[in-house]
């Protein structure tokens, strides 16, 4: 029986190489640069399947119809890279890879919420380019995360999962706006206030995090306004997507003192990141880490080989984003 074609948009973990090469013909992109869009559309016309991952675009003018590709198995859990309306339109079936992250992706945001409230990345700084003086008591002072307030911005399971760390370890009090209701039984003891509107939450807290899809009616919704309601204090971390946030207007909001600080591991049109940010000593930027782990990566590499087992076997298959 001839194997399925499919396509690797770039280099995934070698275990989860080795599986698919074991039951399907491989097409794997061994300079790991991200393909072209017109790239990844003749692909459509010449493999089975076509995984791609964040840092790949495949927009509504590469899904024409008439694909040999019947299946997108998309490597990550958000996929506004990719046309979602126009690739089922064209009889695709695009799955994802959700729930693998929540732990890892939980574990950053606390990284960057931590390095900013007690300014290590300044401090590794200072320290690496042999200007730190020594102790004193005045000397590179952060803030505390004990007892301040965190506003989770998307309450779903990377929220939740960050929110309940920051709770454990720091004593954190919650509050967070979500669109939809939130169980007692998904918040499983958790001590979270949920307030109406985003502006609450983000009047309300020391710390804002976010975790919600990019693209669509979130693309900005952090603009000026919504910035400058965290305060002068304030903190925001993001670990989503970059585009939730107007990075423009996040830089001015640094600039102006309008925000305290940002810790990002994501970015609006990435890998570019501005030289604003890269400048300021009042952000923790990070390379897009939020999966990145060995077990992480490997988990989700196999659960996009899980999703075109079923597909290809004629089953449901078990993630679904159409």
């Amino acid at each position: 029986m001839t194997k399925k074609k499919i396509l690797l948009t770039r280099r995934w973990p070698d275990t989860v190489e080795k599986r698919l090469s074991v039951d399907y013909d491989v097409t794997l992109n061994t300079d790991d640069v991200p393909m072209t869009i017109d790239a990844i559309g003749a692909a459509l016309n010449d493999h089975d399947a076509v995984c791609p991952t964040v840092s790949d675009k495949l927009p509504a003018s590469i899904f024409t119809g008439g694909h040999r590709a019947r299946i997108l198995g998309n490597y990550g859990v958000g996929f506004n890279h990719i046309d979602i309306t126009a690739a089922t339109g064209a009889g695709l079936t695009v799955t994802n890879t959700p729930g693998v992250l929540t732990d890892c992706t939980a574990d950053t945001a606390l990284t960057l919420m931590l390095m900013l409230a007690r300014r290590a990345g300044e401090g590794e700084r200072e320290l690496r380019a042999g200007k730190w003086a020594g102790w004193r008591p005045t000397h590179m002072m952060g803030t505390r995360l004990g007892g301040k307030v965190l506003g989770i911005i998307g309450m779903g399971r990377i929220g939740i999962a960050t929110a309940r760390r920051a709770q454990a370890a720091f004593g954190m009090n919650v509050v967070f706006f979500n669109r939809s209701d939130v169980s007692a039984e998904k918040l499983d003891g958790l001590q979270a206030m949920r307030l109406d509107t985003i502006e609450d939450v983000l009047a309300a807290s020391d710390v804002v995090s976010l975790h919600l899809p990019g693209g669509g009616a979130n693309t900005h919704m952090m603009n000026a306004e919504r910035l400058a309601l965290i305060g002068p204090k304030g903190m925001l971390i993001n670990s989503a997507r970059g585009d939730v946030i107007d990075q423009r207007a996040l830089i001015a909001a640094l600039q102006d003192g309008k925000l305290g600080g940002a810790g990002l591991d994501v970015f609006e049109g990435e890998p570019d990141v501005p030289a604003e940010l890269i400048a300021m000593e009042n952000t923790v930027l990070l390379p897009h880490l939020g999966s990145a782990t060995t077990e992480t990566r490997e988990d989700m590499g196999n659960m996009v080989a899980d999703n075109l087992d079923a597909f290809f076997a004629g089953k449901p298959v078990p993630n679904p984003v159409s």
